[in-house]
C-alpha cells in the first residue's frame, strides 16, 4: 500500500521547521528517522498533509554529557549512542536501550526524541525515561518548554507536544553518587515489539537505603507505566530479597496489558513483575550491594 498524498518540505534549521509548523499547524508531521512514522503512512495508520524534513539540520545530532544530564538532540540516533565511548561505563540504563531498540537497521536511522514522541505502548525510551524521570525540549512559535516525562506521554501515540511545536531534544539525568539504573526486556525475535520492558534507576543514601527509585514498564497499558507502589515500597528502605520481590509483585498487579499475538494478559503481567525483578537485580549488583 502507498501513501496518501502529502506535501514535503526539508527545513534548513530549527527556526524554518517551527515556521513550517506555524504554518501548517496539525497537517504537519516532523520528519526524523521515520522508522515508525513512514511504515504508519504506507499502511494510511497516519495521513499527514505535509511532512517536515529536519534531517538537513546535521547540528541536532548532538549527544551532550556535563552539569549532571546527558542531552539528546532530536537526530541523535540509537546507532550513534552505540558508538560514544564508555557510556556503558557512564550511563548504563542508556546504553542497554540503545543496543536492544528493534534491530540493527533501524537503530541506523531511529532517533530516541522521535521514539519518544511517536509512544508506542511498546517502544524501549518511554520505559527507560520514565524510570530515570527524563525531560523533553519542547520548541514552537510561543517559545521553548522543558516538559517532565510523566505530564510528556499522555496516551497511546499521544504526547504533549502540541500543533505547531516539535520536541528539540530529551534530557537524562546522569548516575552521580551511587545511582545505577538496568533495563530489561523479552521479544519473539530481534527486531520485534516488546512482549514486556521493564526499567530501574536507583540511588543509594550514605545509610544505605534507597535515596530514590524509578520503576516503569512497558507493553503494559496504553503507554509506558510508572510503578509508584513499588518506588514508594523501596523508598527509604535497605534493599532485601522479600523486598525487591514485593516490588516485582507490584509491578505485576499494576500492569494493565492486552491480550494479543505475543502472549495473553496474565503472561504478560506476570512478566511484567519477572522483568522489574531482574532490572532491580541488575540495579543493585551496579550499586555494589547485594540483597539479603
Amino acid at each position: 500500500m502507498f501513501p496518501a498524498a502529502f506535501d514535503y518540505h526539508r527545513a534548513g534549521s530549527v527556526d524554518e521547521a517551527v515556521a513550517l509548523l506555524k504554518q501548517y499547524g496539525g497537517d504537519a508531521r516532523i520528519l526524523a528517522g521515520g522508522q515508525s512514522l513512514i511504515p504508519a503512512m504506507r499502511y494510511r495508520l497516519a495521513r499527514p498533509a505535509v511532512l517536515i524534513d529536519i534531517n538537513p539540520v546535521a547540528d541536532l545530532g548532538y549527544i551532550r554529557e556535563g552539569d549532571g544530564v546527558l542531552v539528546l538532540g532530536a537526530l541523535a540516533r540509537d546507532a550513534a549512542l552505540e558508538r560514544v565511548p564508555g557510556l556503558h561505563d557512564r550511563h548504563p540504563l542508556i546504553a542497554e536501550v540503545s543496543a536492544v531498540v528493534a534491530d540493527p537497521v533501524v537503530r541506523q536511522m531511529g532517533t530516541v526524541v522521535g521514539s519518544l514522541c511517536h509512544n508506542d505502548p511498546a517502544g524501549d525510551w518511554a520505559v527507560a525515561a520514565l524510570a530515570s524521570r527524563a525531560q523533553v525540549v519542547v520548541r514552537g512559535a510561543a517559545g521553548t518548554r522543558v516538559v517532565a516525562i510523566d505530564d510528556f506521554l499522555v496516551d497511546s501515540f499521544t504526547t504533549a507536544v502540541a500543533d505547531g511545536e516539535m520536541a528539540l531534544e530529551a534530557r537524562f539525568p546522569a548516575p552521580s553518587g551511587r545511582t545505577a539504573g538496568c533495563y530489561q526486556k523479552i521479544e519473539r525475535k530481534v527486531g520485534d515489539f516488546a512482549t514486556a520492558s521493564a526499567a530501574v534507576w536507583a540511588s543509594l543514601a550514605a545509610d544505605g537505603t534507597f535515596a530514590e527509585v524509578g520503576i516503569a514498564v512497558g507493553a503494559a497499558g496504553p503507554t509506558a507505566k510508572r510503578i509508584t507502589a513499588a518506588e514508594a515500597l523501596l523508598r527509604g528502605k535497605k534493599p532485601t530479597r522479600d523486598l525487591l520481590r514485593a516490588a516485582a509483585d507490584e509491578a505485576a498487579k499494576a500492569a494493565d496489558p492486552s491480550a494479543d499475538g505475543r502472549g495473553s494478559v496474565a503472561y504478560k503481567k506476570a512478566m511484567a513483575g519477572v522483568l522489574v525483578g531482574r532490572a532491580l537485580d541488575g540495579t543493585c549488583k551496579r550499586l555494589g550491594i547485594e540483597a539479603l
